[in-house]
């Protein structure tokens, strides 16, 4: 459990339950096929592990904006071929570190982007409004169950 009590861990389990559901909710009310929402993991990651450093704020909102320009930018440069979501992916990786912004669940949107051929819209809705809104829930969240989240907002 690694010093987490049972309520402590049920806490966290139900919050990212919560996420999930607000992440689902909203991409339905938006018509987003629920695929094109990268933020499953990033739930995941800042409900059941909130200290851990990509779990900040600036990680959340930066790293998913970083790797889904990376994958918008790789598409319009090469176009939809195989290897583009691996660039954009690794892309994604080295614009995360230079920025101190390496959240790892945002490297998916490369892959989201080239396969759906999403476009330069993609990256306002649903990347960045659903960064805020992941971010804004997670503080309301951990506030509400007695956790203090974020330890950094940089």
């Amino acid at each position: 459990m690694f010093g987490l009590s049972p309520a402590r861990i049920a806490i966290r389990a139900v919050g990212g339950a919560a996420g999930i559901g607000l992440m689902t909710a909203l991409a339905y009310a938006a018509g987003q096929p629920l695929m094109m929402v990268p933020f499953a993991t990033s739930i995941v990651l800042v409900m059941g592990s909130p200290e851990a450093p990509p779990a900040r704020p600036r990680c959340i909102v930066g790293g998913h904006l970083l790797s889904a320009l990376a994958g918008i930018a790789c598409v319009l440069l090469f176009g939809d071929a195989a290897w583009v979501p691996a660039l954009g992916v690794g892309l994604a990786i080295a614009a995360m570190h230079v920025t101190d912004t390496f959240h790892p669940p945002a490297g998916i949107s490369p892959l989201i982007i080239t396969n759906a051929h999403a476009t330069v819209f993609f990256i306002l809705s649903p990347v960045l409004a659903g960064a805020l809104i992941l971010v804004a829930f997670a503080f309301a969240y951990h506030r509400l169950s007695g956790e203090r989240w974020p330890e950094r907002w940089v």
